[in-house]
């Protein structure tokens, strides 16, 4: 039996499970390596300006099958996370969808308009964030990362 049927059959429990033990950590902590992850993986877009949509304006991003959210914006060409609050912004979608995303698998309007990603609130600053995202070019972002997405991707495609 190939390898992704095996995947398939073997009974597992919610990805979200794994992600709890994150719910009690306090914001600050669990975001700060997050925050300085994206702001060196972004380094070149940040400081491009790419990311001024985003200045003065609050993004939730919500990961549906892991349970998590996250809570963004830009001050001065730096990403900032915070903890729960309003969000001019959400994009919400599963983790296949997001990954489907970032390694450019899939169109991003094909994602929106089969609504594997929802924009709520604000649709025309979700929709600048959307082709702000759609605009960075992967070769701009560092080696490790574009491997982690492209292994990450690949599994979660192997076990769907």
């Amino acid at each position: 039996m190939p390898l992704p049927e095996t995947l398939r059959r073997i009974p597992h429990p919610p990805v979200a499970w794994l992600f709890k033990p994150l719910h009690a950590i306090p914001w600050s902590l669990r975001n700060r390596p997050l925050a300085q992850a994206l702001n060196h993986t972004f380094r070149e877009p940040l400081s491009d300006g790419d990311f001024d949509c985003l200045e003065d304006h609050w993004l939730q991003l919500s990961v549906t099958d892991f349970g998590l959210d996250f809570y963004l914006t830009v001050i001065d060409e730096k990403i900032v996370l915070g903890s729960p609050r309003p969000c001019d912004v959400t994009i919400r979608g599963n983790s296949t969808a997001f990954l489907a995303l970032a390694s450019r698998r899939e169109d991003p309007d094909t994602l929106f308009f089969q609504r594997r990603l929802v924009i709520e609130g604000n649709t025309e600053l979700g929709l600048a964030i959307k082709n702000m995202l759609d605009s960075i070019d992967l070769d701009q972002l560092p080696q490790l990362v574009r491997q982690l997405l492209q292994t990450s991707d690949r599994l979660v495609a192997l076990a769907s």
